[in-house]
């Protein structure tokens, strides 16, 4: 399952058993009867890996409540961290249980980007990161999120692998690392440093230019997660 984390890629060559289960699992879904096919087709890991997505409506519900009433993006940032958990757990239970899914491979980076590129982005803008220029470096942060999904889906089959036939590490920063993002931010509203009262102010204000500069954070982020030259071992 390709993704930044513990995944399904992980799995080592697969065998006789596990290309007949990948067989089944492309006529299930290509069935063309069958209300319920698709929903066959899933394996366990596959379901865990759709708990990962949990937090941007709860980020969208604070921009339109009372932005003195934390509850939603409380809500938001403290299920960012379960992200982690169920990317962690999918891989995990593919590799017990010797199965591999090529519907996890899709479902696991498109629910990596919903939950460490576009969660992080919409509590930002939640928290008042909203001007022009804002919503631009933040775009920029989710579009680096997704090259570098897309990028680790295309090199996952050349990267160097150990014994497991898992990878060797990570080309950039695994999108996950965007929680200590959340984790700031999570002080700052800890801190009531929302909105207008965000750290370091506004630049250019009254401009056709202005941003806040925390906003450069998400950029900074975005590049190190795009970048080829930085290695992470995998754990």
């Amino acid at each position: 399952m390709p993704s930044n984390a513990s995944t399904n890629s992980g799995l080592p060559p697969a065998g006789d058993g596990d290309v007949s289960g990948q067989e089944k699992q492309k006529m299930l879904l290509s069935a063309e009867t069958g209300h319920f096919s698709m929903v066959r087709a899933l394996h366990l890991a596959d379901l865990v890996t759709e708990l990962n997505v949990m937090s941007v409506l709860s980020s969208m519900r604070y921009c339109l409540g009372d932005p003195h009433d934390y509850g939603a993006i409380w809500s938001a940032l403290g299920f960012m961290p379960f992200g982690l958990f169920f990317d962690f757990m999918d891989g995990k239970i593919a590799r017990w249980r010797k199965k591999s899914s090529l519907m996890g491979q899709e479902l696991d980076s498109l629910a990596d980007l919903i939950s460490f590129g576009m969660a992080p982005a919409a509590a930002a803008f939640a928290l008042g990161v909203r001007t022009n220029v804002d919503h631009l470096l933040l775009a920029f942060f989710v579009l680096c999120g997704l090259t570098r999904l897309a990028r680790f889906n295309v090199t996952v089959a050349v990267l160097p692998k150990d014994k497991t036939g898992k990878s060797k590490y990570f080309e950039g920063t695994p999108i996950p690392t965007t929680l200590s993002i959340a984790s700031l931010m999570a002080y700052w509203v800890s801190q009531g440093w929302v909105q207008e009262d965000l750290p370091l102010g506004v630049i250019a204000q009254g401009t056709a230019f202005e941003f806040h500069p925390v906003a450069l954070l998400f950029v900074l982020h975005g590049c190190l997660m795009v970048s080829k030259s930085i290695h992470i071992p995998k754990p």
